[in-house]
């Protein structure tokens, strides 16, 4: 049977979805290739499953989640079931309710009404002509497609190449539709009449198509039984050289004038409801009869109220060969047929419209303001740029390219964010217009692009808003001093300290707060630790009593306690961030919660937690459309592997490949010292090539996060000269800040460069009682131990190894534990092994929904938390209390663990 291989591929997935392992595949080729054949032989196949259908249309592509309500539209009885965010999100994103909705919780309430509805009997979804999807609905379904190992549904798409828009989806697993030949092309020619083919004539017409499975049918349509058997010649050129749009036009021109009006507006349509095409095709003259003859066409067909056309080729063939004024009477048609969906008609008026028209350009506004409420921000983006397009007046139309931008941005589709903001640079003139677009320019710039051409850029914008917003202004300023503190440089001579005046005193404590982290930002930048530590201790005093849910104030306010070396606020600040964007449903603040978390959490010991947060952050990254963000995940898990002893050779090579790719912006530089410090870690036995890596780590935060390895390699590698000069550094900071965790670094360095080591021994570990930073105590006592057991001092030695050890097994630090244990036997003990908890066992995922489950929370409110449907959740649980030897959730929560 033709095309067996893939038959068979998709067999397995819907084998594997009716057994609860669901998957997603995708089918790519060509037009022609056959993909809507597979699709229908799979809708076949189905036996025992729900089907459920929807393809992309390419008039419909501005229109977010259209291809999702119809996918959907059967199991919108379903919508009440969903926890509340989702059910409004969802049901905003479907039509079914007003409001607004945050795209991502109505991803993840389309993965929930999906699980739900597969618990009853398991799910087909077929997504047919997905290159053509709205940007909104293959969003969601990507999402969804990521995320069913544990259902029971299979998602099948089908995608042509070759065609202007692409359907991208790299990491689903593909199959790729080639040309036939041989008995497979005998079957496609000979399906027409029966009769036999030639194969000299079978093989002239495989070459003269490609193998094209739909160029063949379609030349067994054109070509008589005397031409197939090679009894008589073939036309030369064959008819449908030139393609099988052509082969289509062909047909399409043999219709009278009315029955062609008919076609065009069929092709211009994306209701496929018959009464739409029917109505509009009158008020053009073309009536039932015209419907008859391009029925009659085979280029058309009615079944009940829906009409469709023989092959997506036939859409694009009709509409191409219309003149534009044919084109746009047929949209102006189909315009006022439309009065009840206002979005399809403000689409068809502006396709209809071939000069400014206000009217049109209000119903686009309205369409982008119900859009960008759903979450459907790529279709507001579109309607606001075709709005500005239809704009008369400078000022105006630069107004709505901004949101276009803006829109484009959130939309995670940064190329267009970038010329849809470089075209409204050239129209803007109002200042506080123009200081918003300067922000999204720098904020895409630092993020995808160049810290310092970001940093540059919302220079300009503090400059533009200093005039006409004093709080805009000093938000902006603390930004752009958040970024120098990172590194950032402007190739401009431009003072960042007096770009603004001080705040004024009635001013809110949200601009004095900003005003106080940019003051301590600027200090951070010159090493003034002094003044970094009172200024940033001022913003937080701001802040502590009425905290503040503010997009950017707060995430520095988090940056700021790791500048100080405040572990347990950043901790609180980053989780506070991560709980809200749950909430919210906001993924890419989720995403920037977790990774920036777990840089904390990679410091005072919890490498648990911050692999999970790693290991959850890896799939957002994918929904967020920005394909570096994943570098920092990969280069967090790289860390944690090397900190415990274990390979990082994985990650490594991820991050490696993800930089050569994408440019990473403002995460480079800690990506890069992640990187750096995990190779010297695994460099460990070769001081020289492990110091060589650890001088490569240029952010100051990781800098003293790594200080231990440091200085303790410089020594290993002959460089007391340079372990010298780092204590020093390191000194300067903790005589600033009066940070405990730095000061106890202090003091371990000095201790290995001083006669006098264990009074600074002894220091170190009293200012480590005041520290949250479990590996770098650990690693005190280690090198304590070491030295008294080196003095012979072997009892003196034993306290200290025996902590180092307990330590060390308890952060899962298996090479430094066996270190341990090793100077334990050496001087005179013998070392046992802690029990460990069989917690080590569990996967990241399996350790995030235990600790959830811990707090109280349903499997449905993990679900949502971690972005999964709840039998994921199940599915862990499960594993959770296989390893752990419960039976219950109680039982779980009384286990003493360290999650």
């Amino acid at each position: 049977m033709l095309r067996d291989r893939e038959r068979a591929t998709i067999t397995a997935l819907l084998d594997a979805a009716r057994s609860g392992t669901g998957g997603a595949l995708v089918v790519r080729g060509v037009a022609g290739a056959g993909k809507s054949t597979l699709l229908a032989d799979a809708v076949a196949a189905a036996s025992g499953m729900r089907v459920l259908r929807t393809s992309g249309v390419e008039s419909e592509s501005p229109l977010a989640f259209a291809a999702l309500q119809r996918l959907l539209w059967p199991l919108r009885a379903r919508l009440d079931g969903l926890p509340g965010p989702q059910r409004a999100a969802l049901g905003a994103a479907l039509g079914e309710a007003t409001g607004e909705g945050e795209r991502f919780l109505a991803f993840l309430g389309t993965l929930s009404l999906l699980a739900d509805a597969a618990d009853e009997a398991p799910l087909l979804l077929v997504v047919d002509d997905a290159h053509w999807l709205d940007d909104a609905s293959s969003a969601a379904l990507l999402f969804v497609a990521r995320r069913l190992q544990d259902e029971r549904v299979a998602l099948l798409f089908a995608a042509r190449d070759g065609d202007a828009r692409s359907f991208d989806a790299p990491d689903l697993p593909a199959v790729a539709l080639g040309g036939v030949t041989g008995a497979d092309a005998d079957a496609l020619l000979a399906g027409h009449d029966g009769g036999g083919i030639d194969p000299g004539v079978r093989d002239q017409l495989v070459t003269g198509t490609g193998g094209n499975p739909l160029a063949l049918v379609e030349l067994a349509r054109v070509l008589t039984g005397e031409q197939l058997a090679g009894r008589a010649p073939l036309p030369a050129p064959l008819p449908l050289t030139g393609g099988v749009e052509r082969g289509f036009l062909d047909r399409h021109r043999r219709l009278d004038e009315l029955g062609q009006r008919f076609l065009l507006v069929a092709a211009a349509d994306d209701t496929a409801r018959l009464t739409v095409v029917r109505d509009a095709a009158e008020r053009l003259g073309a009536g039932a009869d015209a419907l008859d003859d391009a029925e009659r066409s085979g280029l058309l067909g009615v079944d009940g109220d829906v009409v469709s056309l023989y092959h997506p080729l036939v859409r694009s063939a009709v509409y191409r060969a219309a003149t534009s004024a044919q084109r746009r009477a047929a949209h102006h048609a189909l315009a006022e047929v439309l009065a009840g969906d206002p979005d399809r008609r403000a689409w068809h008026l502006a396709a209809a419209a071939d000069r400014p028209d206000d009217d049109v350009v209000a119903a686009l506004d309205a369409v982008a303001e119900r859009a960008a409420a759903r979450g459907g921000h790529e279709a507001a983006a579109a309607a606001w740029s075709r709005a500005a397009e239809l704009t008369t007046g400078g000022d105006a139309r630069g107004r709505r390219l901004h949101r276009a931008a803006s829109s484009a941005w959130l939309g995670a589709h940064p190329s267009q964010a970038v010329a849809l903001a470089t075209a409204a640079a050239a129209a803007v003139t109002d200042p506080l217009v123009r200081a918003q677009l300067l922000t999204l320019q720098a904020q895409i710039a630092w993020n995808t692009r160049s810290l310092d051409e970001g940093y540059d850029v919302v220079l300009q914008a503090v400059q533009v808003a200093a005039g006409v917003d004093e709080a805009m202004a000093q938000l902006l300023a603390m930004l752009a001093a958040s970024l120098a503190a990172f590194g950032a440089h402007s190739a401009r001579d431009v003072d960042p300290a007096a770009l603004v005046a001080p705040p004024a005193a009635d001013a809110s404590a949200r601009v004095r707060a900003a005003a106080a982290l940019r003051l301590g930002f600027l200090a951070a930048a010159r090493h003034d630790w002094a003044a970094m530590a009172e200024c940033f201790r001022a913003g937080f005093a701001l802040t502590d009593t009425d905290p503040l849910d503010d997009h950017v104030l707060q995430p520095n306010l988090a940056i700021a306690a790791v500048f100080l070396g405040d572990d347990e606020r950043a901790l609180r600040l980053h989780e506070h961030q991560l709980t809200a964007a749950r909430a919210a449903g906001a993924l890419n603040m989720v995403e920037h919660a977790l990774t920036r978390g777990a840089q904390v959490q990679l410091v005072v010991g919890a490498w648990s937690q911050a692999a999970a947060a790693a290991e959850e952050a890896l799939p957002l990254t994918a929904a967020t459309g920005h394909p570096g963000l994943s570098a920092l995940p990969h280069a967090l898990l790289a860390a944690v592997a090397a900190l415990r002893g274990e390979d990082p050779d994985a990650h490594l090579a991820e991050v490696t490949a993800i930089r050569a790719a994408h440019p990473l912006g403002v995460s480079d530089v800690l990506v890069v010292g992640l990187l750096h410090w995990a190779r010297a870690l695994g460099a460990a036995a070769q001081p020289t090539t492990a110091l060589h890596h650890l001088e490569q780590i240029s952010e100051a935060g990781l800098r003293r996060a790594a200080a231990v390895d440091r200085i303790e390699t410089a020594v290993r590698a002959g460089r007391p000269d340079l372990a010298r000069t780092w204590v020093d550094e390191l000194a300067d900071y903790a005589a600033g800040t009066g940070t405990p965790a730095a000061t106890a670094v202090v003091e371990h360095g000095r201790a290995l460069l001083a006669d006098d080591a264990e009074v600074h021994f002894e220091r170190a570990l009293a200012a480590h009682a005041h520290s949250q930073r479990l590996p770098d105590r650990a690693r005190t006592e280690l090198a304590y131990g070491e030295h008294l057991r080196r003095a012979r001092r072997r009892v003196d030695a034993r306290a200290h190894l025996r902590a180092a050890l307990a330590l060390f097994e308890q952060l899962g630090a298996g090479s430094w534990a066996e270190r341990a244990a090793q100077e334990l036997r050496a001087s005179g003990e013998t070392a046992r092994r802690r029990d460990v908890s069989t917690a080590a066992d569990l996967t990241a995922q399996e350790r995030q929904v235990a600790g959830l489950v811990r707090q109280g929370l349903s499997n449905r409110d993990v679900a949502a938390r971690l972005f999964v449907s709840p039998r994921t959740v199940d599915f862990h649980l499960r594993n959770v209390f296989s390893k752990l030897g419960v039976t219950s959730r109680a039982e779980l929560t009384a286990l003493a663990l360290e999650l």
